[in-house]
């Protein structure tokens, strides 16, 4: 797990990623979730290939309900990118760490 990404939770969701001054891809993801795990080594590259320029934060969705339900989050990995406290952009997925990439160009 990279030292690069942020776990958040319900409570620190809006310091962690609303107020936040950069860019946040937020990983809605839960321990059980193959394809969840399946993108975290991609999430790891671009954490710190972003680094400064989009925080990378994840938030179990077992753990803390209330934020999945209020994006409403209806299947994982959902990723959004969230700009000046709103959604820029969501992905729905596993994808590569190409097209990754290009969710967060796009986004940002």
């Amino acid at each position: 797990m990279s030292d690069k990404i942020t776990h958040t939770s319900d409570a620190a969701f809006q310091k962690d990623v609303l107020d936040s001054d950069t860019p946040v891809l937020l990983d809605f993801w839960a321990e059980w979730c193959g394809p969840c795990k399946a993108i975290a080594p991609a999430l790891d590259e671009l954490a710190g290939q972003y680094e400064g320029k989009v925080k990378i934060v994840k938030i179990n969705i077992d753990e803390n309900q209330q934020t999945p339900r209020q994006f409403g989050v209806r299947g994982i990995p959902t990723l959004m990118v969230f700009k000046d406290g709103k959604v820029a952009g969501t992905q729905i997925g596993a994808v590569s760490k190409g097209q990754l990439d290009q969710f967060i160009q796009k986004s940002i």
